[in-house]
């Protein structure tokens, strides 16, 4: 497929005009997208095909690494193919990593029996990691020499910069040439530089939001998508934004800020660090049901605005079995990333999700995943609208069970129906 030229995306940019107040638009995004689709791996026709194309790329399925430790270095990614992931998200990178100074430990658990407890199932992790502190170059290498080794396989860089509109440029540059398939930009990451406007200090704020993926979309020529953070009211309007601004795709959600917990005994902080910590990132298990719901906003605003065709969705939170991944694409998403679950599990998880989601896809019939995606997503409504519906069908119970007010509302045409419409079981 021929690409195209620079002039051509520019032209799909919408940030002209930009106000929080949207009409019902739908937007078809001139396409970005479309550059590298392989052929699938063939299977039994008898078994559900887990194989997606998204914004033109084609994976096997549709289990990413998500963004993190699991995507750090070339041997962990290279695992992650070997293993049979759809695609790797890499950890984020920045021009300058000597800015990037992790301390440990900066992880911290929540166990199901409370506070304190070394036994139960681990439900909650919190990190306080920043992102990649390798230097550029060296991850630019790697990102190279696994596109060369797995040509076929689907590898995203995860970018993050200061408010300066030529850093993004030199780093999306430099990231492109290795031959990545796509970029996802860090708008979300909850702690760690926030005072250079960086993570989610930018996906928090709607016009510097915009403005920075002015710069981003006009300069890309793979697809972009944008990462959201769950920390704000309504994470649909970020989203809205960068989608309008020329973003092919959404992920979400980020780690959730949070404190996870202080030590009875000692009285301080998790994670400790000589004493002392920070707020974090919140993740695993127990943010299953807040990421469902902040997908679910996002996919609604997506369906309602946005051509689906044109556009992904990139669900993450929580996911550990092929249900919760199932629950993630009946409600819209085209793919479902997974970080602290293979740092849990290990890489080779996502084995035990493709089984699960192909048992749930079996148990309804579904052949593809665009059978069920979205699915779900129709059945969320307003409370009013609930009370009504309720009311509605209360009425129609109460009028099957009346029968007659009288015996002269008996019937010839009717009379066995009505003899049967006042029996009591």
């Amino acid at each position: 497929m021929a690409s195209f030229s620079m002039t051509q995306i520019r032209t799909g940019n919408y940030t002209s005009g930009f106000s929080l107040n949207y009409p019902n638009k739908v937007y078809a995004r001139p396409s970005r997208i479309g550059f590298k689709v392989f052929a699938s791996e063939s299977e039994s026709s008898s078994e559900p095909d887990l194989s997606v194309t998204v914004n033109g790329l084609r994976m096997p399925n549709p289990f990413v690494i998500g963004s993190g430790p699991p995507g750090t270095n070339y041997t962990v990614m290279k695992r992650a193919f070997d293993e049979g992931w759809g695609a790797v998200i890499a950890k984020t990178v920045s021009l300058d990593a000597a800015k990037v100074i992790n301390v440990t430990p900066r992880y911290a658990r929540l166990r199901a029996n409370g506070n304190g407890s070394t036994k139960g199932e681990i439900i909650g992790w919190q990190n306080i990691e920043l992102i990649s502190d390798r230097p550029l170059e060296t991850m630019l290498k790697e990102f190279k020499q696994l596109k060369d080794e797995y040509p076929d396989r689907i590898l995203i860089a995860s970018i993050m910069e200061e408010y300066n509109k030529a850093a993004w440029e030199e780093l999306i540059d430099r990231v492109e040439q290795t031959g990545v398939d796509a970029i996802e930009i860090n708008f979300s990451c909850p702690h760690g530089m926030p005072e250079r406007k960086m993570g989610a200090a930018v996906g928090q704020d709607c016009a510097l939001l915009e403005e920075v993926c002015g710069w981003i979309n006009a300069k890309a020529t793979v697809p972009v998508w944008a990462k959201m953070t769950p920390n704000i009211t309504d994470i649909s309007q970020p989203a809205r934004v960068a989608l309008s601004s020329g973003s092919e795709g959404i992920a979400a959600i980020n780690t959730i800020m949070s404190v996870m917990g202080i030590n009875l005994d000692t009285l301080r902080p998790e994670p400790c660090v000589e004493g002392y910590s920070t707020p974090g990132g919140y993740s695993a298990k127990a943010v299953h049901p807040i990421a469902l719901g902040k997908v679910m906003s996002i996919a609604k605003m997506m369906k309602a605005e946005f051509d689906s065709e044109n556009y992904s969705l990139s669900a993450i939170g929580g996911v550990e079995t092929g249900g919760d991944a199932a629950e993630f694409i009946l409600l819209g998403a085209n793919t479902v990333q997974v970080c602290t679950g293979v740092m849990m599990h290990g890489y080779g998880l996502v084995k035990k999700l493709s089984v699960e989601l192909k048992d749930f896809m079996k148990k309804h019939n579904f052949k593809s995943i665009e059978d069920f995606r979205g699915a779900s997503l129709e059945y969320f409504t307003t409370h009013t609208d609930l009370v009504k519906r309720q009311q509605e069908a209360i009425k129609q119970r109460k009028a099957i069970k009346k029968g007659l007010q009288s015996d002269k509302d008996w019937t010839g045409d009717g009379f066995v129906k009505e003899s049967e419409s006042m029996v009591s079981n």
